[in-house]
């Protein structure tokens, strides 16, 4: 989660990295970055790199949208209180690979990789989600495959349809409700 008026330099690639205070090991290689209140793009990490506060340079600020060190060391110390010199703080450099603020209908999913549609569902949508629609979410997050996620769940590849069906109803509330934009009309029904 990025705050808003990073949104736009991160879309511009003119912020391509985040500093976090202490040691970050991401899960994923890549990212649903969150601004706003929705999400805006996804990023490809493309290092991590661990640094002492004492080592960060202007170049580190730089990347992550600051014109200098100390301007970063000052957003870090309001984001996260008192910051030792000594304290560790990850360094994510990434790079967009999909902007989400304005998708093409190019198929059923609009373009993003099945997990990613299951992890806007499980983060957007909860309360609208059966248990058995979570179950369905959160393995598609981890296989990002209709066909894994239909055995793993129902001991069925032909149980195929009802996971689709789920990814639809998931892409067209969040499209219904501003989360995601699209060009155009809504999302395939195939």
């Amino acid at each position: 989660m990025v705050k808003g008026n990073y949104v736009n330099a991160i879309l511009e690639s003119k912020k391509v990295a985040t500093i976090r205070l202490g040691i970050v090991k991401p899960k994923y290689d890549e990212l649903i970055v969150h601004g706003g209140g929705r999400p805006v793009a996804k990023v490809a990490i493309e290092s991590v790199e661990y640094k002492k506060v004492r080592e960060l340079t202007d170049e580190d600020a730089k990347l992550d949208g600051f014109k200098t060190k100390d301007e970063l060391i000052e957003e870090l110390r309001r984001l996260y209180g008192y910051i030792s010199p000594d304290d560790y703080v990850t360094i994510i450099k990434f790079k967009v690979i999909r902007k989400l603020t304005d998708l093409q209908p190019v198929d059923h999913y609009l373009g993003l990789q099945v997990g990613d549609v299951a992890r806007l569902g499980l983060r957007y949508l909860p309360k609208e989600l059966s248990n058995e629609d979570k179950e369905i979410l959160i393995d598609l997050t981890r296989t990002n495959s209709i066909r894994k996620t239909a055995i793993n769940i129902f001991g069925d590849l032909n149980k195929r349809r009802i996971v689709r069906r789920l990814l639809r109803k998931v892409l067209n509330e969040l499209v219904r409700r501003g989360i995601i934009s699209v060009s155009g009309e809504g999302v395939g029904s195939n």
